[in-house]
């Protein structure tokens, strides 16, 4: 597509959500027996990649996909799996995401740890060990636009002309890997190293849909939505936290203990609210954000300020004594007392991670998504 078209778009885009509509891009996806298109794509490992670089190949299986998106997630160790079994017959296993990270709703990443950014998918891949090339298509979406995937995942199997000789999903099982799920690419895959024609060429994919740019307009007013949230501070005792961490009501609780005055409080605090939007949404067990001032009393309002400069629209409250002895020993007697502090707190009261000092939001993230990875999706039936 040339500028003058992609202007054209824009410009369309821009008018009907003026009007109300729903604009959305609709990819067309792939023909059965299309040649591969070409493409140049960074890989998280450091290297450039193109078509021609897997040439030698005598199946080549494009499969998009992402970071974020929980059913992408659960086909991670399949893919795997795939790309091991079939390394020493011909057959190249590529992945690629083609999400705009900028199109990614904060209320679409309850599920990771991660979003869909290049540097997250460095991160993903690494804890992974991921044993295929992942590439980022994220910023021009080119690749995705001439494949046209539609869900996250989607695969794409090439013959050895590159043409297109099957389109669809992995597997008939979505969340598990079950031993009766119809195996579609690997049976696609079996016919093409035998000379045949694949059992299946077309089917159906289920997943997150693909991120597209011009979604970014509904990122904007998530934002200004969150934004305007109402942010409120209650004054809490000694009885009170330990009430707290106690957590007898079932839920996922993340305490922070900070102030107005401390540095490190001010540059995590966003990261925190940020936290409590993602995960607060959770079905299996709820997830909440509580965050506790150990400033004097007596500012009540400046701190309520304070929250309210960061839309800190959690649980808040100020503890209502001077005596911050009585608060160390109420949050955790293993607190050596600086703050910022955190702990993450199961159900069960039990503390699964804890932090004096500045928080690394990553960290954070990976010890609630470790909590949650024993749960399938709230819809799915154990």
């Amino acid at each position: 597509m040339g500028r003058f078209s992609r202007c054209i778009m824009t410009t369309l885009a821009t008018v009907l959500m003026a009007a109300g509509t729903v604009w959305a891009y609709e990819p067309k996806t792939l023909e059965l027996g299309a040649k591969a298109p070409d493409f140049s794509l960074p890989g998280v490992d450091g290297r450039n990649y193109a078509l021609c670089d897997f040439a030698d190949a005598e199946v080549l299986v494009l499969i998009f996909t992402c970071n974020h998106c929980p059913t992408a997630r659960a086909y991670e160790d399949r893919i795997k799996k795939l790309s091991a079994d079939y390394k020493d017959k011909g057959v190249a296993v590529v992945c690629i995401s083609s999400n705009d990270p900028c199109a990614l709703r904060i209320d679409e990443m309850a599920w990771s740890d991660v979003g869909d950014s290049f540097e997250d998918m460095k991160i993903r891949a690494e804890d992974k060990e991921f044993n295929f090339p992942y590439l980022y298509d994220g910023d021009t979406q080119a690749v995705a636009k001439a494949y046209g995937p539609v869900t996250t995942p989607h695969t794409f199997i090439f013959d050895k002309e590159r043409k297109l000789r099957f389109v669809g999903r992995i597997d008939s099982s979505e969340w598990r890997e079950r031993p009766d799920a119809v195996q579609d690419a690997r049976n696609a895959i079996d016919a093409l190293l035998a000379g045949d024609k694949p059992p299946v060429e077309k089917t159906k994919t289920f997943g997150c849909s693909t991120k597209w740019s011009d979604k970014r307009e509904s990122v904007k007013k998530e934002r200004e939505q969150l934004a305007k949230e109402k942010v409120t501070v209650e004054m809490i005792d000694a009885e009170g936290v330990k009430e707290l961490v106690k957590n007898e009501a079932g839920k996922l609780r993340l305490i922070n203990v900070w102030a107005t005055w401390c540095g490190p409080c001010k540059v995590e605090l966003p990261e925190l609210v940020k936290i409590h939007w993602i995960y607060r949404n959770r079905k299996t067990t709820e997830f909440e954000v509580v965050t506790i001032s150990a400033d004097p009393p007596k500012i009540k309002e400046a701190v309520l300020e304070f929250l309210k400069e960061y839309h800190a629209s959690c649980k808040n409250y100020l503890f209502d004594s001077d005596d911050k002895y009585q608060l160390i020993e109420a949050v955790d007697k293993q607190w050596a007392g600086g703050i910022p502090y955190t702990i993450l707190i199961e159900p069960s009261g039990k503390i699964i991670y804890r932090q004096m000092g500045q928080i690394e939001p990553l960290a954070v993230k990976q010890a609630i998504i470790g909590y949650y990875a024993a749960f399938l999706p709230w819809w799915v039936s154990e």
